[in-house]
């Protein structure tokens, strides 16, 4: 009973707070809604270089965005942070998404980032060459019902019971390599970003990309970049703007890794100079990679995912895939 209310005084929250949004921007002159807040979902690295690029080009400003880029802070939640207009835009995944908007959450996809799953199951000498090599082993994760869910799924094509995974809770700043030597016997990564970072300490990982089981687990779209049904309804030219930039920005480094590398360094040089090149190496081509253009989604991407989530008990209700995103921002060639 605490949950149900918990949910309902959350869905009334953004409600309340998406209304005072869209009553505020109809007040303001149009050169103030011109002022954009995007939300990232991690510290920067190669899944936003577009974004830094377009900032360091000054494409947001030709666009006539002031656009402020922030990182997570006390309250990470960026879907509520975006539908209740406390940010304009953020950086979420389809998986979040899918789940916000069965639980009345009004947020849409305007981008895909990266056009196909690039996450993986990474051990260090355990014998793991497939899904049916985590029975018997320990995986690392944080707790979320989706994580067994998808190792249950990968496991059965392989003819393996995920009752036999020990599932361990593990803290989000442990070293990785430290956890797959010491604590756990595999865990989740996303492979440009960790896979890369192991190969230049020079660690031997093996990683059972999920690419390699889309036929149990749909591809989905991670990250995406997203925005408010309230901010399309009221200010449909700011998010067009937005977007516009954005696409230009990882265009640009989908076709110059190198200088867009050393662009991203620029604004976040707390990163590995070494780490964040060869990422952005690995990176670049998957942007766009087999899509017509930069950002394109496609409705069977998301419909098949939300199905399969529903199938698997991760959301309450059939998904409706058609509301989740649009591509009526996207420039195209």
């Amino acid at each position: 009973m605490m949950r149900v209310r918990a949910r309902r005084m959350l869905l009334l929250g953004v409600a309340l707070a998406v209304a005072c949004w869209a009553l505020v921007a109809a007040a303001l002159p149009a050169s103030a809604q011109r002022r954009a807040v995007l939300q990232l979902d991690w510290t920067p690295n190669t899944n936003h270089t577009g974004i830094y690029v377009a900032l360091d080009k000054g494409w947001y400003r030709e666009e006539g965005v002031d656009l402020q880029v922030v990182t997570p802070g006390t309250d990470p939640n960026t879907l509520v942070l975006v539908a209740a207009g406390r940010a304009q835009f953020g950086i979420s995944f389809q998986e979040h998404m899918t789940s916000a908007r069965t639980e009345g959450i009004p947020v849409v996809s305007v981008a895909a980032i990266i056009q196909h799953n690039t996450s993986g199951f990474a051990s260090i000498g355990k014998g793991i060459r497939s899904a049916r090599d985590f029975a018997g082993k320990r995986f690392g994760g944080w707790g979320f019902p989706m994580e067994r869910a998808i190792l249950k799924a990968m496991m059965e094509r392989d003819g393996a019971d995920v009752d036999d995974v020990e599932f361990v809770t593990i803290p989000g700043s442990v070293d990785l390599v430290t956890m797959l030597t010491r604590d756990i016997d595999f865990t989740w990564i996303y492979y440009g970003w960790q896979g890369i970072d192991a190969q230049l300490r020079g660690v031997q990982l093996d990683v059972v990309m999920m690419d390699q089981y889309f036929d149990a687990v749909p591809d989905y779209y991670t990250p995406v970049l997203v925005t408010s049904e309230a901010l399309i309804a009221s200010d449909p030219e700011l998010v067009r703007a937005v977007v516009h930039a954005t696409a230009r920005g990882y265009t640009y480094a989908a076709e110059h890794p190198d200088e867009a590398a050393e662009i991203l360094l620029k604004y976040a040089p707390e990163n590995d100079p070494q780490l964040v090149r060869e990422s952005q190496r690995w990176l670049s081509p998957r942007y766009i990679d087999d899509a017509p253009y930069f950002g394109y989604q496609r409705l069977e991407v998301w419909q098949a995912f939300g199905d399969w989530m529903y199938k698997n008990g991760l959301i309450r209700e059939p998904f409706d895939a058609q509301a989740a995103f649009t591509n009526e921002f996207l420039p195209k060639p």
